[in-house]
Formats: C-alpha cells, sequence, structure tokens
C-alpha cells in the first residue's frame, strides 16, 4: 500500500508484529508468506523496544488479515505498532 499526496507515491506504510521469540517470528514469517502475505522479518525498531529481538512487518492494510492468519495457526501476536 502507498501513500499519494498529490498525485505522488510516497512509501508504503508498514506494520509490526511483535512475537514472543525469533523462533515464533520465523514461524510467523513462513506461515504468512504460505497463505500469499508479503511480510519481512526486521528487527525490533528502537522507539518499541530498547531490547534486541525480531518482528514481522507487513503492509498496513494487511494487518488484520495477518493477525488472523497467526491466531489460525495458533501463534501469538504480542504487540501491533505502525511505522511510519
Amino acid at each position: 500500500m502507498f501513500i499519494a499526496w498529490k498525485g505522488l507515491a510516497l512509501k508504503p506504510v508498514y506494520t509490526v508484529l511483535l512475537v514472543p521469540s525469533a523462533q515464533h517470528a520465523v514461524r510467523a514469517e513462513k506461515v504468512l508468506l504460505d497463505a500469499g502475505l508479503v511480510c519481512k522479518l526486521i528487527p525490533v525498531p528502537r522507539q518499541i523496544a530498547s531490547d534486541c529481538g525480531v518482528c514481522v512487518r507487513v503492509v498496513q492494510s494487511e494487518t488484520e488479515k495477518a493477525r488472523r492468519i497467526l491466531a489460525q495457526a495458533g501463534l501469538e501476536v504480542e504487540g501491533v505498532h505502525r511505522l511510519l
């Protein structure tokens, strides 16, 4: 999803899904990719948490779909944050 302003395409808006561990993040990425969603593992942004960790980035418009898919797979999402 791109945000448009006066006809100009700006960068896409993303959401990060926080999960309990790096292992959960890897499993979540696989489940989402298998379901056809575009996602990427990234380090947890410092503005969200000071400790190191991995989270799953999805396009904001796919956030609820991603949460449903992960819930159906039995994977816990600890937090959801929009990236600007």
